[in-house]
Order: C-alpha cells, then structure tokens, then sequence
C-alpha cells in the first residue's frame, strides 16, 4: 500500500498520535503513487537540495544536450582491431550525437549507424554512459566516458561483443542510475512515456514519495525530530532498513530476483528490500574468496571489522552505511581524506593506531586514515575505473575472516542471500528456481538445484506461468514437442505476454514440419520483442522455410535497419539478391 510510502514499517506511523495526519499522507499519494519530485523538496530544505544536486547521485543523469557535456573532449574517435569496428562522437546542433561504421579494404563505408543521444548516465566520478531512445525501448550506446583516462572509449561490456546501439537497458541498470524510471512490466528494456517521470537520483529515492509531507508542511503540521509519519528519514531507521536503501543500488552480488509479483516500483524506503527482490551470492570458498569487485559494497561492510564488531550491538552504536556517508554531502578528493578521519576518529583515537609515526606520515596527505584502511583498487568488471574498499582492512594484505565462509544457512545451503531480512521464513521456491536457472549457465553446479526445485515446484505450484513455460522449454531442449506444447499452451493461458514461450512453440511447429503455424508463433514472438535480435534472425529463417522469398528479403532489409552491425545477415542478404 503506497498510502504511508512504507514508512509503516516504522513504528512511529502505526502508533502516531496524528491519526488525521496518515490518513492525509494516504489520501495524498494516490496521485502518482504519491511523488512530487526533488524540486518540490527544495522549497523548504534549500540549502540540502543545493548540496545533494552537488553529489554524484544528485547528477546520475543530464538530457543529452547538457552544456556541461561540451567540456569534454569532442569530438573523439575510437577503433576496436577485435571487431573492426569505428565509433565516434561529436556534437550536432547542441546535442551529442555517437555512430558506429566499419570501412571495408578500400576505406569505403560498410554500413554507419548514428544516433542522437537521449540522456547521459553517471555523475563523471567513474565515467559517463549514453542512452538513446528507439520507439518505447531504451538502449545503451557503444561509447563511454572515462575520468581516469580523460578519454572515450567502450562501454562496458563492449570489449565481449558488437552490441552495435542495441544493447537493451534492463530496469535492474537504470533503477540506479535514474530517480523515477518507468519500465513496463514483463518486457525487455521497455519503458512508458516518459521513460523516467524524474531523471536524476532524488530526494524521494531514499525519503519516499513526498506528496503528504508537503502538503502537512504547507498546513502548518509540525512533528518531533524523526517522528514524522509523513515521510521517512532514513536515519531514524532500523540500521537493516536503512541499510536496504543503500543496498538496492550498491550490492549486486551474483544474481538479483524478484519476489514473486514484484517490480523495481514496489520497493518503498521504510519497507524490506528483500520483500521485493532477492540478492544472492555463490558462497566463496578459502581456494576461491571473495572477488569484492564492483558494485559490491554492502557485502564487503559486512565483512569489516568494525560492522560485525557492532552488529549484535545497541542500534544506535551499529555501523550503517550512513554512519560514514551523508547522502546529502559528497566531499570533493581533497576534502575526502579529512571528512573521513572525522568518521573514522568518532570510534577509535589517532593513538590506537599502530602504525609507525614515520610511515603514516607518507600517506597524502599525512595521516590519512582510509588510504592505508580502504584502498583504492582497479575494477575489474569495468575497465578504467578505481574502487574503495569497504573491508575497511587492518592492513592490504588481511586475509577475509572466518565469517566469510560461513554466511550460507541449513535452509539454503549453496547460496548466500544477501538482503534476507531478520526472522526470514526462507525464499520462494519460484524466485530460487530463477537464481537456479540464471546461475547454472556460468556455474553447472546449479543445474541440479534448478532440476530438484523445477520438479518440486511443478507438483506445488502447478497454475504458475514461469513453471509452466520453465518446464515447456525444458522440453524442448529435450526434442519431447508434446509434452513441451502442452506446458507452453498452459504457460500462455496464465500469461499471454511471453515473447520466448511464443518462440519456443514455433520450433515445435517447425520440428513438426508446419511452417505457416511457426512463421505465424514467430511473428507473434518478434511483436512482443521487437528489438530482440535472435527472435528477428529466427523470423527470417521462418519465412524462409515457408518459401516467403520476397518477405524473408524484406524480412533481412528491415533487420539490417536496425541492427546494421551484422556481417552475417549482411552476407545473407548479398546472397538472396544475388541473380
């Protein structure tokens, strides 16, 4: 219920002697579940607004003709020799523009695609990414910028493959990067109009929707320090609950699921993030530990000494992620190290460290506490990029503890869940036969935790349309087309909205010899995932062997518009216009 923004999983909004107050709060966020915007916030908090639109959250996101982006160095080109592929980016009219083309022996133009940027991600601590708008679907662009090289180069993920300009957003990237993104539920990188009702990071991102507050404020209310019913401060949180909101964007660990029913938009600061999705980890072994890579802060707290020093301790002496970091306030890099020894110095003294007078000295500038404590390091999942390390170590080379090996439980043996919340009764069997399905592609281990749930859950929870369709393309993987259909169809009365389901019975009608039946299933499949590459190559191939000839050209034309990037359907197209 969006009425009290979750802030109900505090006590003060059950026992709030403003009991007309709530009701307020209630009536209030029903209008666009209740937020406002960061603007409306800075009316009455000027000088908070004015810091935070400073920080890197409050900048994540600019329109893609932001003056600021100027002052980088454009144009720029780039050359990738592992694809033979050419990028540039430069700025046309006022807005930033990237092209990907390759050139053939003679210098001639393959093919170029170019595309206007839409919106730029990230605040320029680590780098910028670009986004850009195709119909209703967000996509990622090839180029990024990076700080530490004061270059463009690839984005992440690139150095793998030519994803061209469509690589799709998922909404478990831009929930981070955005403040309000509206993904459309059960698809692929497609998003409402507007994509985002808010675009950088704000206020409500960590307060909650704020429609009630500032219609209390404007009425004259007035509440005790941390006892307003009407919005949530996150410092007068459970240090768990607090923590969930840090750890829904800085915790990535090896698989995030949804809770059965759940979406990025249910989650409410105030509430469980565990409610909403689950983060789970492949249990690190003394051989193998812990990569602490990117994105991974909560899980590497957890690990310091200093929060598992505290954590059976008082809530107020507990070590949070706000115990050390204002969202508000970001210090710049020179400000950084004294900012910081004021944290560090508010548990322990200058005194107790034992470090030799001599050597911290050397540190720049001298003393400075979490250069020797949480040093920086390169990334690893993203290239040009240096990250802290939240181990808060005694010394570079400490060895994890003890406790790093043991964080699975009986209930869940080969997993670490790392968001579960305090008197957790266990995850969904649904929600681990996805992290089963997900984490067995890299990891086999998995698959037979994926198999054993599949069959337990195909019994317990039959009239559900992710086991039907789970089981349906097990099937067919396994050449079984009858007992595959029979689950597909039921998958589809359940939900009707399945792209891969509808590609799925298409290969049987194919296998089976019905060629309009498949062509028909697979165009089905291409209008649910219109920018879903492997279902268009698969209608091609249809049309194909439905004899559709001049269909199955056009087919490979239209393809080619919008994915002009592959040499195969290239080639493919050459042939089937060649006399």
């Amino acid at each position: 219920m969006p009425g009290l923004f979750y802030a109900s999983a505090s006590a003060e909004v059950k026992h709030s002697p403003r009991a007309e107050a709530s009701a307020r709060s209630a009536a209030h966020a029903s209008a666009n579940d209740g937020y406002v915007g960061s603007v409306a916030c800075s009316r009455c908090h000027a000088e908070i607004y004015s810091h935070f639109a400073r920080t890197s959250m409050g900048r994540s996101a600019v329109p893609g003709n932001a003056q600021f982006l100027h002052t980088l160095p454009l144009p720029a080109a780039v050359y990738d020799q592992k694809s033979d592929r050419h990028f540039d980016v430069h700025v046309e009219d006022g807005k930033l523009y990237q092209s990907e083309y390759q050139l053939d022996a003679g210098g001639r133009e393959i093919f170029r695609d170019t595309h206007a940027i839409d919106w730029v991600v990230g605040a320029g601590m680590n780098g910028m990414g670009s986004l850009i708008k195709r119909g209703d679907y967000l996509f990622e662009a090839p180029l990024s910028y990076y700080n530490k090289t004061g270059k463009w180069d690839l984005s992440p993920g690139y150095q793998r493959g030519d994803y061209g300009f469509s690589r799709v957003i998922a909404p478990g990237c831009i929930y981070c990067h955005t403040g309000r993104p509206q993904p459309v539920a059960g698809s692929d990188g497609k998003y409402g109009n507007p994509p985002f009702t808010q675009l950088p990071v704000g206020c409500e991102n960590c307060h909650g929707p704020g429609a009630a507050h500032v219609d209390a404020m404007g009425d004259g209310e007035s509440y005790d320090k941390g006892k307003d019913p009407t919005i949530v401060n996150p410092a007068s949180l459970k240090s768990a609950r607090a923590n969930d909101l840090c750890m829904s964007c800085h915790q990535t660990g090896d698989t995030r699921i949804f809770q059965p029913g759940k979406t990025y938009q249910d989650f409410r600061p105030g509430m469980s993030l565990d409610r909403v999705v689950a983060i789970l980890m492949v249990p690190p072994t003394r051989e193998n530990p812990p990569r602490e890579d990117h994105v991974e802060h909560s899980y590497s707290m957890m690990l310091s000494k200093c929060y598992r020093a505290t954590a059976r301790g008082p809530e107020e002496k507990q070590l949070r992620c706000i115990t050390c970091h204002d969202p508000h306030i970001e210090p710049t890099a020179a400000e950084a190290p004294a900012y910081f020894n004021g944290k560090c110095m508010s548990c322990h003294t200058a005194q107790r460290c034992k470090e030799q007078a001599a050597v911290r000295r050397t540190t720049s500038p001298a003393d400075n506490c979490i250069a020797c404590h949480m040093p920086k390091r390169e990334g690893m999942a993203i290239s040009h990029t240096s990250l802290t390390n939240h181990r808060i170590v005694g010394r570079p080379d400490e060895p994890f503890p003890d406790a790093a090996f043991a964080m699975t439980t009986a209930a869940l043996p080969d997993l670490i869940h790392l968001n579960a919340a305090s008197g957790d009764a266990g995850l969904p069997a649904v929600t681990l036969l996805k992290a089963y399905e997900q984490l067995k592609e890299q990891n086999p281990v998995y698959e037979a935790s994926f198999l054993k749930t599949l069959s337990e859950l195909e019994k317990s929870e039959p009239e559900n349309a992710v086991i039907q369709a789970t089981l349906g393309h097990r099937a067919v993987l396994a050449s079984r087309w009858d007992d595959a259909e029979q689950h597909l169809r039921e998958s589809l009365k359940l939900d009707p909205l399945q792209s891969m389901v509808y590609a799925d019975l298409s290969t049987i009608a194919e296998q089976r010899g019905e060629a309009a039946e498949a062509l028909a299933l697979q165009q089905k499949a291409v209008s649910l995932d219109p920018y879903n590459m492997p279902l268009q190559k698969a209608l091609v191939l249809r049309l194909i062997n439905a004899k559709q000839y001049p269909e199955a050209e056009a087919a490979m034309e239209k393809y080619l518009q919008e994915f002009p990037e592959d040499d195969f359907m290239r080639k493919m197209l050459a042939i089937a216009k060649s006399p």
